[in-house]
């Protein structure tokens, strides 16, 4: 079995577009109303935007050091 890169996942835009899908479609069938869908969907993509952009400036630090 492969080792899950969970760097990798964590800043695939893929991921999050998969996983506000996923809770935005559990929040519909059990009948939260749409604006409070579209608020949680929002808020995990921002958060989603934040998470990839600090670990993607830390791997670039980190490869920075090692260069160095």
């Amino acid at each position: 079995m492969e080792k899950i890169d969970l760097v990798r996942k964590l800043t695939s835009r893929k991921f999050w577009v998969a996983i506000v899908g996923l809770v935005s479609g559990l929040l519909l069938a059990f009948k939260v109303d749409a604006e409070t869908v579209e608020t949680v969907s929002g808020i995990i993509m921002a958060a989603a935007s934040a998470v990839a952009y600090i670990i993607g400036e830390g791997l670039v630090d980190a490869e920075g050091k090692n260069q160095e």
